[in-house]
């Protein structure tokens, strides 16, 4: 055995320990420090010798728990180190499947649920089919991403056909990718997207991150029905609705509110109807379908 890996295991055995420590002086739940002083994976690899998926599982518990602590407790949420942490994760371990996954949706999101930077998010799983050419799930995640956070159809569409021909892949992939290029449809394409991600999922943050983007959907279904009977209304009275509680019973059955239970937002000058910003599922209009 030599020095170096003698050295490490000590180390890496005494990780849980200190982290324990950690926890009880600090507390659980907590904002991660903006610290790190190796921000490249071969600078990593070299001190885990034989030992580079250990350091993998190490990194990637740093990255949740930074990223965790980032959205709880940081106003700014700049995850200002996400990027390399994921990318030191990857780099100790490139079959690490997960890292690529989570991490393209911690970084693509819009504040305040992630970093607001879906070209790294891309990036990342770019790096992961790269790394993993027989994964036909990184790579269909990775023509998932180009359409619903970049709106790029053409590339979107190429790389779910290329997803198609890997073994074992959807067969469902090819007839998508020719959707896509398909004229209107949109927001329902990006609801299949997000339930084909959600079946695929376990129970944790990509299946959560999908459960929240159907609902905004379903909220924006819903609103776009609403303006239909404010029209209706309209046209039988002469006027639009002072508020939308005009339409009930005649026009809506049921509360008028989105899946959280908020109430919609109206403005009776135009008619037009939408998502509360005191909702979770208020998003701003750009890249939404």
């Amino acid at each position: 055995m030599k020095w170096s890996t003698l050295f490490v295991l000590p180390v890496a055995l005494l990780v849980p320990w200190i982290q324990a420590k950690i926890d009880a002086r600090l507390g659980t739940f907590r904002s991660q420090e903006e610290a790190l002083y190796l921000w490249r994976g071969e600078q990593v690899k070299r001190f885990f010798p034989g030992m580079e998926a250990l350091a993998a599982d190490i990194y990637w518990l740093r990255t949740v728990q930074y990223f965790g602590g980032q959205r709880l407790f940081e106003r700014g949420k700049q995850f200002g180190i996400l990027r390399p942490l994921i990318d030191i994760t990857t780099t100790l371990d490139p079959r690490l499947e997960v890292a690529y996954r989570y991490g393209a949706i911690f970084l693509s999101e819009p504040p305040p649920t992630g970093a607001g930077r879906p070209e790294e998010g891309v990036q990342v799983l770019k790096a992961g089919t790269l790394a993993n050419p027989q994964s036909w799930r990184l790579r269909q995640d990775l023509g998932f991403f180009h359409y619903l956070f970049l709106g790029d159809a053409q590339t979107a569409s190429q790389v779910l056909t290329e997803a198609a021909e890997i073994p074992g892949a959807a067969f469902w992939l090819k007839t998508l990718a020719a959707d896509i290029l398909a004229e209107g449809g949109e927001r329902e394409l990006s609801r299949h997207m997000w339930q084909q991600m959600r079946a695929q999922s376990e129970e944790g943050v990509i299946r959560a991150n999908a459960d929240l983007r159907l609902q905004i959907l379903n909220a924006l279904d819903t609103a776009d029905a609403l303006v239909a009977r404010v029209a209706s209304f309209e046209q039988e009275h002469g006027r639009k609705p002072e508020s939308l509680a005009a339409l009930v019973p005649a026009f809506w059955k049921g509360p008028i509110v989105d899946p959280t239970g908020v109430p919609f937002e109206y403005t009776p000058e135009d008619g037009r109807v939408g998502i509360s910003r005191q909702s979770t599922l208020w998003r701003p209009k750009k890249g939404w379908k």
